[in-house]
Order: structure tokens, then C-alpha cells, then sequence
């Protein structure tokens, strides 16, 4: 099984854990996950380097990661209730690689505070291929508390795309986007001209460098084009609870994109 099974497997697993440790953790920040270890019947395995970032606002949460070996992405969001040692997560929307899930679902997890973060250990995980094992995982706090007008978890209304006079509206597809403490997180599920399902994801650091400009310094996504980029983005607030975003290509083309403020 690759890591990325795994990785589905938690955000949707209902078999967790307690933790013996007590004190209660305020979870809105960054957090990057450093190591995940797979307890199995037959051998154990740790594995370091991963991709997933997770993103807690104070009302909402989003996860996303990419492995590198294959550009397989996942990516989950919803709201959030957290009481000393448990954290209930109500997911809204999660999507892995071909499969998507748009129904909402309920799933309590067990944590333990850390000096640098959180420590989160899940029993009696199921794999793909019905074997059972433990995982243990590790979540360091990254960046630094910073605010923004965009800062919040947001869900995309409307795209088109603008080439010289013609205008092309995106289909049916769903995307999410989050920002917080200084960074973004985006995640997409996208069907082709076939109706299969591919999910995309993406984050990084943000600044708003004006009160319409935007910049995204995306570290990590499914795509080449994006990881590792900078993008300068015109931003126009539309209200408390909407913003329209536009991003200008070298090739003078635009992608334009209108968002909506989740709200618990």
C-alpha cells in the first residue's frame, strides 16, 4: 500500500483511539505532518518526509497532501469542535485521487499536545486491501500568527476563463480554498471529457502586497506548474463573505474565479 491509502484511510476511518494526556490544545495554526508510523501485524514502518499540510482556522480545518512519486493528491475540509483531548472533525467535502465524497460525515480523533505540535494515534485502521493496522502520527506548528481580510475557509461559485473575445465557463467541478495564519490551501475535484474524476491540490505562503493584489508562493501541488511558483493575483472583495480573484497568464489570457465564505 502506498502512503497515500493511508492517508485517505485517516480522514475517513470512524476507529480511533484515546490518549492518556489531558490538556486541552488550541488547534488554529499550520502543521506540517514529519512522520506517520504503520503498526501492522506483520512489520512496522515509519514514514518521514511527507507532503500533508493541515490548516485549522478557528472554525474550519483543511488537510491536503501530493505524493511526489505519482502526483496522487487528496485533500479534505470542513468544521471543527475541539474539547481537551478530542477532536471532532465534521468533514464536508473530501476527494483522493479519482473518488470524491460530497456527503457530509463525523469522525472523532484522539490527540495528545506536543511542545511543537500534536502527536494523533489511530487503532484498528483498515486498508484498501481489508489488512488491519495502527498509525501514529506527527504534526509540527509551522509559520507565524499573521491576519488578512481573506483569512477564512472559502468554497468556489463561478470560473471562466478569458482568451482574446471568447469566454469559456468551467464545468461542473468543486473547489475549495482556505487562508490562514499567512498561508493558502486550495483543493479541486475536476472531471475530464470522459466524467472520470481527478482531484488537484496546492498550497503555500500568502501575502496581500495591496488591498486588490494577492500573492500565492505555492510550495507543494499535484501539478509541476504550480509547485515551487509565485503568483500574482488581482483580488476584488465582493462584501464580507465573497472576493472574485484574477490571474493573468503570459499569454494575456485570464482564469477568473468567484468564492463564498463557508460559514458554520
Amino acid at each position: 500500500m502506498k502512503i497515500t491509502c493511508f492517508a485517505f484511510v485517516i480522514a475517513f476511518s470512524l476507529a480511533f483511539a484515546g490518549c492518556n494526556n489531558k490538556v486541552a490544545m488550541q488547534m488554529p495554526g499550520i502543521y506540517k505532518m514529519d512522520s506517520v508510523s504503520i503498526k501492522a501485524v506483520q512489520n512496522d514502518t515509519t514514514y518521514r518526509n511527507t507532503n500533508q499540510l493541515k490548516i485549522y482556522t478557528p472554525d474550519f480545518m483543511m488537510y491536503a497532501d501530493v505524493n511526489d512519486g505519482d502526483s496522487v493528491s487528496h485533500f479534505g475540509i470542513g468544521s471543527y469542535v475541539m474539547d481537551k483531548d478530542t477532536l471532532t472533525e465534521n468533514v464536508l467535502f473530501s476527494a483522493n485521487d479519482s473518488v470524491s465524497n460530497d456527503k457530509p460525515a463525523t469522525y472523532k480523533l484522539a490527540i495528545e499536545k506536543t511542545k511543537g505540535g500534536f502527536k494523533q494515534f489511530i487503532y484498528g485502521m483498515e486498508g484498501t486491501d481489508g489488512s488491519k493496522f495502527d498509525l501514529t502520527e506527527y504534526y509540527t506548528r509551522v509559520g507565524s500568527p499573521s491576519t488578512s481580510v481573506l483569512d477564512g475557509a472559502w468554497k468556489q461559485v463561478q470560473a471562466y476563463s478569458i482568451t482574446g473575445t471568447d469566454t469559456v465557463r468551467a464545468g461542473n467541478n468543486v473547489q475549495y480554498k482556505l487562508f490562514h495564519s499567512g498561508y493558502v490551501m486550495w483543493g479541486h475535484s475536476i472531471k475530464d471529457s470522459l466524467n472520470r474524476t481527478h482531484t488537484g491540490v496546492g498550497y503555500g505562503k500568502f501575502s496581500m502586497t495591496g488591498d486588490t493584489k494577492l500573492k500565492e508562493s505555492m510550495m507543494a501541488s499535484t501539478y509541476s506548474v504550480v509547485t515551487g511558483h509565485d503568483f500574482e493575483i488581482d483580488v476584488e472583495r465582493m462584501g464580507a463573505d465573497g472576493f472574485k480573484q484574477t490571474i493573468t497568464n503570459k499569454d494575456g489570457s485570464k482564469d477568473v474565479e468567484f468564492y463564498e465564505r463557508l460559514k458554520k
